[in-house]
């Protein structure tokens, strides 16, 4: 039963964790009806990463009226490109997927994670059933019929449901005893922008490389996002050149097809890793985001499948309201694992397989990689298929 705010601390669900997944997690269960209590440090984004929102993800936001914020401020996805820069002895022949061969204007936008937090706070500020507390969470309790969040700064919360949206070393999840399967990838992802000197024409290029994709990704006007996937020690060369040498490493890499490129301030390197909890929710305790899964940025699948996470547990709980039900008893939570579970298991195992192709170096996986991109580039019906899947999981229409 949704409480007051009238009574201080106690809410029906507390979401943990500020980032996009986070937030969307917040504002969308706000919009279903639940008190929401949201626990996160209000500090200034300074990565200068970038997303490109498919699918689903745009729909989500538009309907939480987040969209229209910042939607001016990112660049159309209309084609996308995939280049063989393997070198190697047998190789797949370039394919190009384009929008409107599916009827849509574009399959995405691309946008700074910064300008979309800084829209998803202020939509989150606006909602009067959200209550934000800007602290850390110290200690989560799961209990038989509610959960205690306690803040670092002495105060305590309680709901009847709390989502985990703390990221790869999630406390939420730790509480809720879910045990996570980790494997290192042996690769490094550095993320960085650039200005060219030519337009993108609203087309995103990915290079595979032995090492992994490097992929070029618009931005509003002359400027791209580039996740450049290496082997550690490459990516590790590849940040500590100057500003002059990476912007001439990326023209190199681009083929030179964006014209000259410029590095913009900001760079990132992280590690890569593919980790899959044993449970998406128990206890009282839903995880959303880095909580849940984490894949490498191969197919722009990762925050994609958070902002999914968010959607899903919020209309899930909002059926929960208005049915009376408890919004953490386990058998809201099992729905919520049955819902998440097909589309994070398929996308994480197509990112594993087209990852591990791409970087075998064995004759046999090389010529069914080949074959396949063949196949993409010459079956209609089969091309369109992958686009549709990519953008949101086919068993979501069923």
């Amino acid at each position: 039963m949704t409480q007051s705010l009238l009574e201080p601390n106690n809410f029906d669900a507390i979401v943990v964790g500020g980032g996009p997944a986070g937030l969307t997690a917040a504002i969308a269960l706000a919009d279903s009806g639940a008190i929401t209590a949201l626990v996160a440090r209000r500090m200034p984004y300074g990565d200068n990463r970038t997303t490109a929102l498919l699918g689903d993800s745009i729909d989500i936001l538009d309907r939480l009226d987040v969209w229209r914020r910042c939607s001016g401020k990112a660049a159309a996805l209309r084609a996308m490109r995939l280049v063989d820069d393997t070198g190697r002895l047998i190789r797949a022949p370039e394919v190009k997927f384009v929008s409107d061969e599916i009827g849509m204007d574009a399959f995405g936008y691309n946008i700074e994670n910064r300008t979309l937090l800084i829209s998803l706070e202020e939509r989150a500020a606006e909602l009067s059933n959200i209550e934000r507390f800007d602290d850390e969470a110290d200690s989560v309790v799961p209990g038989d019929d509610e959960a205690i969040v306690r803040l670092r700064g002495g105060t305590t919360l309680s709901a009847t449901l709390v989502v985990g949206a703390d990221g790869r070393q999630s406390q939420c999840r730790e509480a809720a005893g879910i045990k996570v399967n980790s494997r290192a990838l042996h690769q490094s992802a550095l993320t960085f922008n650039v200005k060219t000197t030519r337009s993108h024409d609203n087309i995103s290029t990915e290079f595979h490389t032995k090492e992994g994709p490097c992929v070029f990704v618009p931005l509003p006007g002359k400027r791209m996002s580039i996740v450049w996937v290496a082997a550690p020690k490459e990516a590790q060369r590849l940040m500590a050149l100057s500003d002059d040498e990476l912007s001439a490493a990326a023209e190199k890499q681009s083929q030179s097809i964006y014209g000259k490129m410029t590095v913009e301030p900001g760079r990132n390197l992280f590690p890569l890793a593919i980790e899959k909890p044993a449970a998406y929710a128990q206890r009282r305790i839903a995880l959303v985001g880095e909580a849940a899964h984490v894949v490498p940025p191969i197919g722009a699948q990762g925050l994609n499948m958070g902002l999914r996470d968010a959607g899903d547990l919020a209309e899930i709980v909002r059926q929960a309201i208005e049915s009376g039900a408890d919004i953490g008893s386990d058998a809201v939570l099992a729905r919520y694992g049955r819902s998440r579970g097909p589309d994070i298991a398929s996308r994480t195992a197509a990112i594993d397989i087209a990852n591990r192709t791409l970087l075998s170096g064995l004759l046999p996986v090389q010529m069914v990689r080949a074959a396949g991109m063949q196949l993409l580039g010459a079956v209609g019906p089969l091309r369109r298929f992958a686009m549709r899947e990519g953008l949101s999981p086919f068993w979501r229409s069923i």
